[in-house]
């Protein structure tokens, strides 16, 4: 795979090649936060029941996790991190927008190196008046500012149950990605029915597109059905875009046959574009028929 950072904003999903950070190997349990009026608390009673309790209380509390996270060498900050230099500066947990994930093999940088790839990630959850108004994801490896706000942390969290919680969040982007990035078979599950069945297209459109980057049976079929069956061209066209990131072997026979057979025109030129961006040399052999009515 390609070294660069995914961008994630508000409606689009940015590749910024060539850009690598170097993050140190370890971290401490709760992450790198700073300037948080921190507390601990056991979640062995159930993830619900704590974060119930802080949804009672009164004013801004964020409650934040770890679980563990998917395989592949990625790094998870933010997008406008206060940097100093060039790399890795510090992230603002109040005010900060969108996240980062740098994925391929990291490099030194100045004084900070990786010695192994994260293996766990923080999920992050803003309560305010009773109600979820932010999620956000980071590794462990990751600096925080947490502006002097109250971070309610929770030890002994269940995968599932925070699966199911983020999954209980309708309507949430941002907990669509951080479901993608757990490594339990129920977030698999779970990215699949968002893809088939959720009643927001841009729900659909980014399970879809976290879909790929686990890839696996399962994730092609959701992805072809998608192609096939979704209502709307626009899921369509992102499924063909998750189609792209699949390994080659997987992606791009697949890309050929929509290319070659699907009804939809607009899905079929999505096809051929993102078929021209692998410069496979199966993709090349098809668009010389194409091109010699062979």
């Amino acid at each position: 795979m390609t070294t660069g950072c995914w961008v994630l904003r508000a409606e689009c999903w940015v590749l910024v090649l060539g850009a690598v950070c170097a993050v140190p190997g370890a971290a401490a349990a709760q992450g790198r936060f700073t300037n948080a009026r921190s507390e601990t608390r056991s979640a062995a009673q159930g993830l619900t029941r704590e974060l119930q309790a802080a949804a009672g209380r009164s004013g801004v509390t964020w409650v934040g996790y770890r679980v563990p996270m998917i395989a592949g060498p990625r790094q998870m900050c933010c997008y406008d991190s206060a940097s100093a230099g060039d790399c890795c500066g510090m992230c603002r947990l109040e005010n900060g927008s969108g996240v980062t994930m740098t994925t391929g093999d990291a490099q030194q940088r100045g004084s900070r190196i990786v010695l192994e790839p994260a293996t766990e990630l923080l999920v992050l959850a803003r309560f305010e008046n009773g109600a979820v108004t932010r999620v956000r994801t980071f590794t462990p490896d990751c600096d925080v500012d947490a502006g002097g706000m109250t971070l309610v942390w929770l030890t002994d969290v269940k995968p599932d149950e925070s699966v199911a919680w983020l999954d209980s969040l309708a309507g949430n982007k941002q907990a669509v990605h951080a479901i993608a990035m757990h490594a339990s078979a129920s977030a698999l599950n779970v990215l699949i029915r968002i893809a088939r069945q959720d009643g927001d297209s841009r729900r659909r459109s980014d399970a879809l597109f976290w879909l790929a980057q686990r890839a696996g049976q399962q994730a092609v079929s959701t992805i072809t059905d998608a192609i096939n069956n979704d209502p709307e061209t626009d899921v369509k066209k992102k499924a063909v875009f998750a189609l792209s990131q699949l390994p080659h072997d997987e992606g791009v026979p697949r890309l050929i046959e929509v290319a070659r057979t699907h009804r939809n025109p607009e899905v079929r030129k999505q096809a051929f574009f993102w078929l021209g961006q692998t410069k496979d040399p199966r993709a090349i052999q098809f668009f010389e028929e194409v091109l010699l009515k062979k």
